[in-house]
């Protein structure tokens, strides 16, 4: 052991130097945004969420929500405060233990200062307690917070825990998730992943839910209400819990022959994509008035209005699809949606011609007919349409037509190699769309660097069809499975 001797005056140095603040001494704040460019204010800088363990007691009668979350996280700075993005009222935060300042900032910013800076690299423990009433809240003009006659029903996309919970919300920060909810006795409260246990007092009944698998935020949810809630097990040995409104009415059957199929797709879909990645499945059809659907992890959302014209298998192929391709592998940011929706509609395809309603290339040359070189749809490129046209029609079906390019132009050997490898190449992670591009060439040995642009980033029709295509005199027939497929362009619509 060596022992430094300090000088009276180099001790006197020393002791200024503790006594001198952290944030003035390189500590930061971290960024209030995470850096995607469609959505500046979204996540944040400065840290890595890798648990969210959520209590939460929610009151139907009048939608008031209270609970406290606990977030794991790890400092990517030497940060002297931080964000959260939030919106509900908070009373109390604590940084590891010690009470933190805070304040509500811009349209949806928690800012959290805790009493001493934090070092790059620590683990960082805060606990925020906090009661709202979702339905009340808005941000940027809109709510994703869906009030319903017997609860209520936490479900978009890009965003929606900021109404239920505080996070890190960006696809780019996944983590677990342990959710509990305390309701009155007779409602039932549906999140992602397995349920744990059940218990009853003074009447109130608690469900502990748990993700154990990485998560995005937007892909966490929550649904309070009364409910039909059925059990089983896929042929693969996946547990699968679904959950129907018990006000679905007229839409119930349709609903009920859609989704208990889920075990069955899934099954099959793995047969493109590998094994199913989660621990569990299912899905739910809270009373909603919205018209969309969501891939929300392990137990997709769906709306009533998806089953007003009878059963839809479609919908519930496209929601799993996401498991792998959105879930799994996650965007690395928004700009990279096709990577989710131009493979979801794919997976649709697929699914038509393996109930002979209509193969994938019959699909791509009646999307391809449909659009005269003047349309507007040929103007988006899913490739990068912008975040006003990030769930546009043409992201799902031009996407879905660069997806058929490529099998094209590679052969359907490397190309289904591809289908099932790209999930396992960046499991549990996020990826970009030069990414996938990069993966495809690795696999097939091909230069695709032309036809990724002309199908994804080129705001004009390609001067070739994916393939084959009618006489230009001849009006496109659509395939028997079009109308269903078609009723899922909007599945994401705010």
């Amino acid at each position: 052991m060596q022992r430094s001797i300090l000088a009276p005056g180099a001790l006197a140095a020393a002791s200024v130097l503790l006594a001198i603040p952290a944030s003035a001494a390189g500590f930061t704040p971290g960024a209030p945004g995470i850096g995607d460019p469609y959505y500046p204010a979204y996540g944040n800088g400065g840290y890595d969420v890798s648990h969210y363990d959520l209590r939460l007691k929610y009151q139907p009668a009048t939608d008031e929500l209270e609970g406290t979350a606990t977030l794991l996280a790890t400092t990517t700075q030497d940060l002297s405060r931080f964000d959260l993005d939030f919106l509900l009222d908070v009373s109390e935060v604590r940084v590891d233990g010690v009470r933190a300042a805070f304040a509500s900032t811009g349209e949806h910013e928690l800012q959290i200062t805790p009493r001493k800076a934090l070092p790059k690299g620590a683990a960082m423990t805060v606990v925020v307690r906090y009661k709202g009433v979702p339905s009340s809240k808005q941000a940027y003009g809109f709510t994703s917070w869906h009030r319903t006659p017997d609860g209520g029903v936490g479900a978009n996309e890009p965003e929606s825990a900021w109404w239920w919970f505080p996070g890190n919300d960006h696809p780019l920060d996944k983590a677990t998730f342990d959710v509990s909810v305390q309701v009155p006795d007779g409602t039932q409260a549906v999140s992602n992943g397995t349920l744990q246990s059940t218990s009853s007092r003074a009447g109130w009944t608690r469900y502990n839910w748990r993700s154990a698998k990485p998560q995005a935020t937007y892909l966490a949810t929550l649904a309070v209400g009364r409910f039909d809630i059925t059990t089983g097990t896929t042929e693969s040995g996946i547990p699968v819990v679904n959950a129907y409104s018990t006000a679905l009415g007229d839409d119930a059957g349709a609903a009920r022959a859609s989704v208990e199929r889920t075990g069955e797709i899934a099954d099959w879909l793995s047969g493109f994509f590998g094994p199913y990645p989660f621990e569990a499945l299912g899905g739910y059809v809270p009373d909603t008035t919205t018209g969309y659907a969501l891939e929300t992890q392990t137990r997709p959302y769906y709306s009533p209005r998806q089953f007003a014209s009878g059963s839809n298998t479609s919908v519930v192929v496209h929601e799993l699809a996401h498991q792998w391709y959105g879930d799994f592998v996650s965007v690395a940011g928004w700009k990279d949606i096709w990577l989710n929706e131009g493979f979801a509609r794919y997976a649709q395809w697929l699914w038509s011609e393996h109930e002979d309603e209509g193969t994938a290339q019959e699909l791509a040359d009646y999307v391809y007919a449909s659009h005269p070189a003047g349309d507007a749809f040929w103007t988006v490129r899913p490739g990068d349409p912008g975040p006003e046209n990030q769930f546009d029609a043409a992201v799902y079906d031009r996407g879905a037509l660069a997806v058929q390019a490529l099998r094209n132009a590679i052969g359907d050997e490397a190309f289904f190699t591809v289908l099932k490898g790209w999930p396992r190449q960046h499991a549990y992670g996020n990826a970009t769309v030069a990414d996938f591009r990069q993966y495809a060439e690795r696999v097939s040995g091909k230069r695709l660097d032309a036809l990724f642009d002309a199908w994804l980033f080129q705001p004009v029709k390609p001067q070739a069809p994916a393939a084959r295509t009618a006489s230009p005199a001849a009006a496109p027939v659509a395939p028997r499975s079009w109308k269903k497929i078609a009723a899922t362009n909007g599945v994401h619509t705010r």
